[in-house]
């Protein structure tokens, strides 16, 4: 019996990347997109497009009322893809657009994996595998928002997998460092005359999305996956200096440059 795989995200980066390989492999992909276009496009190249704004509720729950249809109420895996990131400093940051941050990254996901776990917990062995980021591990300035809310998935990633323990259902994290990806291009700059831009050198360890493809296999098809998926250099360097480096000594590293004290208004 084919293997039903709910893909968020799933327009260009990451998550076409995923689908396009496990189609290969056997699985059936629901691919899961924000634009009616892109559920389209999804349709054409041999997916089972699903559209759905993780920043609306009601969204969600139109969208995962169609996936349990689509997939007679039994789910193998649910790779939680989709995000985008707010950056600049906090300062410039409102609440409305750390709410739209959390709403998309963190409180979409939770929605609908919760509206879709007893369709995972009636294939009997499931996985639930979530994109979260090298900022899930550190933050860096101008990047506040956006750690946040991979934090805030770190977090829950590892609460939902000890409260399904024994379940069938088995969650992994996915932490990608640097890759090539449209993300960059549809950050949103909350300081549109001074963008937080990567450092340089991170070019030289950006890698493509197939990178992940390897992390997403053992995660999807090992009977024993793992907790998390570091991906690139820079993410496993930083695992490592986590773990290693006084707290100070690593925000001096990733300061790049010394701090501002905000003017008082």
């Amino acid at each position: 019996m084919q293997k039903t795989v709910v893909i968020t995200g799933c327009s260009s980066g990451i998550g076409l990347v995923a689908a396009n390989d496990l189609l290969r492999r056997g699985y059936r992909i629901l691919a899961v997109c924000r634009k009616p276009e892109d559920v389209q496009r999804m349709d054409e190249l041999g997916f089972t497009g699903v559209e759905m704004d993780l920043d609306n509720s009601e969204s969600v729950i139109r969208a995962a009322e169609q996936i349990l249809a689509l997939s007679d109420n039994r789910i193998f895996a649910l790779f939680n893809n989709g995000g985008y990131g707010v950056y600049g400093p906090l300062t410039a940051i409102s609440r409305q657009q750390m709410e739209q941050q959390f709403a998309t990254n963190f409180f979409g996901a939770h929605q609908l994996t919760m509206l879709l776990l007893p369709a995972l917990l009636a294939s009997g062995d499931a996985r639930i595998i979530n994109t979260s980021s090298v900022m899930g591990l550190i933050a860096t300035p101008g990047r506040g928002a956006y750690a946040a809310s991979k934090y805030a998935l770190e977090a829950w990633s590892d609460t939902l997998r000890m409260e399904l323990h024994g379940s069938g259902v088995q969650v992994s994290l996915i932490e990608p460092g640097p890759i090539k990806t449209r993300f960059t291009d549809n950050v949103n700059q909350a300081e549109r005359e001074k963008p937080v831009e990567n450092p340089g050198i991170a070019a030289r360890f950006t890698l493509p999305p197939e990178a992940i493809l390897p992390k997403l296999r053992h995660a999807l098809e090992s009977p024993r996956p793992r907790l998390r998926y570091p991906v690139t250099v820079v993410a496993h360097a930083i695992t490592l200096l986590r773990r290693i480096l006084p707290g100070r000594m690593l925000d001096r590293i990733l300061r790049g440059k010394p701090a501002q004290t905000p003017t008082k208004p």
